[in-house]
């Protein structure tokens, strides 16, 4: 497995608009990369670009200088707007971490001059800089994500610090949270949306199963978290659990409130989806139920806790919903799951 290595840059630059993924699991998997370009660049101001909630994860983090919020699938208008944010094209580095071609094509008309990003989805006439995905026999081979972003801005001369993924909790949400979590025993966050699709939930009925459990055994106070669009998730496991979590929003969930609230727990059960990696950069250990995706995207060093996964003659599929008989999530059983989450807790 290799990749290939581009020139580093001569001159510093003096912005950076780092054009982040749209995914909240990836979006915080980049943030190792995103750190290394400040330590690269200390002179340089260095801008989020991406969609809003993406934008929005990224808030407080102290060496960010800002975000740049844009559309969904924006068009030429929105990206054309990105060059108020470019005052000297040539002392701006736009770093393009998403492999799509639309990112690539945002940053050659936000009028950056220098443009770095994976040689891939027939871009690279976009790109100045170019770097090769990873492959083997010819194949782009899945790779933990936190490493492709670091191995990206290596081509700039970044280094990785090693102090893995990081976010910032905004304290007055963190203080406003605080009366509905104090209590005695473990405060567990639990996760059970998925925005990939149906095949990455793991049935409503076992989170709740779980809950229950870890109530009835060591008095656990589970904190339920679902996001927009996950409204039948957070209905079904409502309805089957006996002993009522912890809510600590109104029915309308922000990213603001899932940092602050992960990040005063002692755990997190989820799916493979962005909580699981919100965790990880408040170092808080995690119990991920792995369904129908490839573990090579998402099991780095910095993780504690443990994957619960099974091996299937189908998977891993990549598949947003299952054509089969959804095996690789229902062949984990709610008992694997608790017996997981005490392993890892300090009670």
């Amino acid at each position: 497995m290799t990749n290939q290595r581009v020139p580093r840059m001569i001159r510093p630059p003096a912005r950076i608009l780092a054009f982040v993924p749209n995914w909240l699991g990836d979006v915080a998997m980049c943030t190792p990369a995103l750190r290394a370009l400040t330590l690269r660049f200390p002179d340089a101001a260095l801008f989020a670009v991406g969609q809003t909630g993406a934008c929005q994860l990224l808030e407080g983090l102290p060496w960010l200088h800002g975000t740049i919020a844009l559309p969904a699938r924006a068009g030429l208008g929105a990206m054309a707007a990105l060059r108020r944010d470019v005052r000297d094209p040539a002392s701006t580095l736009a770093v393009v971490f998403p492999h799509s071609f639309r990112a690539a094509l945002a940053a050659r008309v936000s009028g950056a001059k220098t443009r770095l990003g994976y040689a891939r989805n027939v871009r690279s006439w976009l790109l100045t800089h170019k770097a090769l995905p990873y492959r083997e026999n010819g194949v782009i081979t899945p790779v933990y994500m936190a490493t492709e972003y670091l191995d990206l801005v290596k081509a700039v001369g970044c280094e990785n610090d090693g102090e893995g993924l990081e976010l910032a909790a905004d304290p007055a949400i963190v203080a406003r949270l605080r009366p509905k979590l104090e209590g005695d025993g473990p405060l567990i966050a639990i996760a059970p949306g998925a925005a990939f699709g149906p095949s990455k939930r793991w049935p409503a009925e076992r989170y709740a199963a779980v809950m229950d459990a870890l109530h009835e055994r060591i008095g656990a106070r589970p904190v339920l978290l679902t996001g927009p669009g996950e409204e039948d998730t957070r209905e079904a496991v409502l309805a089957a659990v006996k002993h009522p979590p912890i809510q600590v929003d109104d029915g309308t969930p922000t990213i603001d409130v899932l940092k602050a609230a992960i990040a005063q727990a002692d755990m997190l059960i989820g799916n493979d989806s962005g909580p699981r990696h919100i965790a990880i950069a408040f170092k808080k250990p995690v119990i991920c139920i792995m369904g129908p995706t490839s573990p090579r995207y998402s099991e780095g060093p910095y993780e504690t806790g443990e994957v619960l996964r099974m091996e299937v003659d189908c998977g891993p599929c990549q598949k947003p919903e299952c054509t089969t008989d959804f095996r690789c999530m229902t062949r984990i059983a709610p008992e694997m799951v608790v017996e997981a989450a005490l392993r890892h807790l300090t009670v």
